[in-house]
């Protein structure tokens, strides 16, 4: 089974966990992007649903398969929030963000009361760190906490566009990108850069996700804290 072959199959298991009437919570990256796929389907052959997308990328494609999709603000509780990540560790702490939507992510993430990660099992790690780990900071601190990311020694760098310019988030601040290459405390770490003045959020997500559903070649199994 292919990468792309594995996502498709936990997207499609992920779409089947949404119920009539639900208020859920969109993702954003590859495997979530095929979740939306799958469930502008299950929509246009007649489930109810309203959904929050955690991204202007998401919430588009929502739009454009005829997705019930609101603003956060119109619906600030979701029964369920469905997104990919890009490192699986130990009792399912998370690093997410790869593309750049962190801060959104963990805002509809902390809006619902179940968080169901949807994941290849490439994803899977003993230890967090080997993906870079996003750090959204305000552009005018930024060479404040990247010299402390340094001094953390977190090797940071700026994220930048193919054509050499900063990387800008949907709130248009900036990711530093952090080559951690193993992260042993998370808890620890997350304490150190929330803490540092001129961080927005940082793409360590601990303590949020209820349920992994990870996909391989014997299909899609079940992950709890």
């Amino acid at each position: 089974m292919t990468q792309d072959e594995a996502k498709q199959l936990v997207a499609q298991r992920a779409a089947a966990l949404v119920e009539d009437g639900m208020d859920v919570g969109l993702g954003t990256g590859t495997t979530s992007t095929m979740f939306i796929h799958a469930l502008g389907a299950r929509v246009k052959a007649g489930l109810k649903i309203r959904c929050v997308a955690s991204s202007d990328a998401s919430h588009n494609l929502a739009a454009s398969l005829g997705i019930n999709i609101l603003t956060l603000p119109e619906l600030p509780q979701l029964d369920l929030y469905i997104d990919g990540a890009d490192e699986v560790g130990p009792q399912l702490a998370l690093i997410k963000g790869g593309g750049g939507a962190l801060l959104r992510e963990k805002i509809v993430a902390s809006a619902s009361r179940r968080f169901v990660v949807v994941v290849d099992s490439t994803k899977l790690v003993p230890t967090l760190g080997r993906f870079p780990l996003p750090v959204e900071v305000i552009r005018m601190a930024l060479p404040l906490v990247q010299r402390q990311l340094a001094d953390l020694d977190l090797n940071p760098s700026l994220r930048r566009q193919p054509d050499g310019s900063p990387y800008l988030t949907d709130e248009h601040n900036y990711i530093l990108t952090c080559a951690c290459r193993s992260i042993p405390d998370p808890e620890r770490t997350a304490a150190h850069i929330r803490s540092i003045v001129g961080v927005v959020e940082h793409g360590l997500f601990l303590h949020m996700a209820s349920t992994a559903l990870i996909a391989d070649d014997d299909g899609v199994r079940e992950l709890k804290p």
